[in-house]
C-alpha cells in the first residue's frame, strides 16, 4: 500500500495540494458532561464553526497585571538575543516570545486558569498538558502578517502530533479591532485537512516563525474552504476576551499599519492521550520551547 494512503494527514511530500476529511471528532465528550458555565449553543458553534469567543473571561485586575508583565517582558527582551524570542521578518521588533511559564509566574497561572483547563478537558475528552505557549506582539505600524495556515499541519509534520486532539487559546491583552491585525478564521475549515506542497527545510522553524512559507495552503484550497464556510471572519474583542479554536482551523492575520499595538497571549492545550511522536519525513524534533515532549498534566 502506498505510504501516503496509510497516512491520514500527509503533507509536504505530496505532488499537489489535497483537501482531505478530518478523521477525529471535534468534541470528544457528550454535551451532558459539559461545564455548567458554558452553553450547548456555544459548544455547538465550536463544533460546527471551529472556534468560540468568551468575552471578558478575565477580570479587569487580571488584565492590568498581565498587560504590565507583558510590557516588562517586551522591554527585557527587546534587545536580548535569547532562545525563544522571534523578531519581525524585516526588523528587530519582537514578534513572539515563547515558553511563557519560564518567564512569568503570572502567565504560568494563566495557562492553568480553572475555566480554560476545564473547558479544554471537556472538548478534548481527557486531561490536558501545555504543548506550547507564547506572547504574540503586533507593534503599531510594524507588525507583519501571519499567513493562512493550520497549526495542526505544522504540529503533525514538524512535531509528530498524531491526531487533531488539541486546541489553541488566544487571550487578548489589548483591544483587537478590525484595523490592528486581529485573528481571521475560515469557519468550518477545521473539518477538512489541507495537504500542502513543499519540502520542509532543515530547522524550518528558524524562518517560519518570522515568515511562514512552507506548510501554507494553496490559493485554490483556501478559496474553496472559504466558499464552503461562508467567507472569512475577523474575531475582535476587548482586552480580557479569550478565543478558543480547533488545532486544524485555518487562520491568519493581516499586518498592523495602525497606531494601535496589539498583544495577545497564546497557548495550546493537547490531550495527554495525544503525546508527540517522531516528526514526519525524518525531521529533527523542534526545540522544547516550541513543542513540549514531556507530558505534565495541568
Amino acid at each position: 500500500m502506498n505510504s501516503l494512503m496509510r497516512e491520514p494527514y500527509p503533507s509536504r511530500n505530496v505532488k499537489e495540494s489535497m483537501i482531505l476529511r478530518r478523521q477525529e471528532p471535534v468534541l470528544w465528550r457528550n454535551m451532558e458532561q459539559k461545564p455548567d458555565w458554558i452553553s450547548v449553543e456555544q459548544l455547538t458553534h465550536y463544533d460546527e464553526r471551529g472556534y468560540l469567543v468568551l468575552p471578558n473571561l478575565l477580570s479587569e485586575a487580571d488584565v492590568k497585571t498581565l498587560q504590565s508583565v507583558s510590557k516588562q517582558l517586551l522591554d527585557k527582551f527587546e534587545q536580548e538575543p535569547i532562545e525563544g524570542v522571534i523578531r519581525e521578518p524585516n526588523g528587530q521588533a519582537v514578534r513572539s516570545l515563547f515558553n511563557l511559564p519560564q518567564h512569568s509566574p503570572e502567565f504560568d497561572q494563566l495557562t492553568k486558569h480553572p475555566k480554560l483547563v476545564e473547558l479544554a478537558e471537556f472538548i478534548l475528552g481527557s486531561s490536558v498538558y501545555l504543548h506550547q505557549s507564547r506572547l504574540n506582539y503586533k507593534p503599531s505600524f510594524q507588525g507583519k502578517e501571519f499567513f493562512w495556515h493550520s497549526d495542526f499541519e505544522t504540529w503533525h509534520i514538524e512535531d509528530g502530533m498524531p491526531a487533531m486532539r488539541a486546541l489553541s487559546c488566544s487571550v487578548l491583552l489589548t483591544k483587537n479591532h478590525a484595523h490592528n491585525g486581529p485573528l481571521m478564521v475560515i469557519p468550518a475549515s477545521h473539518r477538512m485537512y489541507v495537504a500542502c506542497v513543499g519540502e520542509t527545510p532543515e530547522n524550518n522553524y528558524v524562518y517560519s516563525l518570522r515568515k511562514q512559507r512552507i506548510g501554507t495552503p494553496s490559493e485554490v484550497a483556501l478559496s474553496t474552504l472559504a466558499e464552503l464556510g461562508g467567507g472569512i471572519e475577523h474575531i475582535t474583542g476587548d482586552a480580557g476576551t479569550v478565543i478558543l479554536f480547533d488545532s486544524n482551523l485555518l487562520h491568519g492575520s493581516a499586518g498592523n499599519i495602525s497606531p494601535d499595538s496589539r498583544a495577545n497571549a497564546f497557548f495550546v492545550y493537547n490531550s495527554v492521550d495525544n503525546a508527540l511522536e517522531d516528526p514526519a519525513h525524518q525531521l529533527a524534533p523542534r526545540p522544547d520551547y516550541l513543542a513540549h515532549r514531556t507530558v505534565n498534566p495541568l
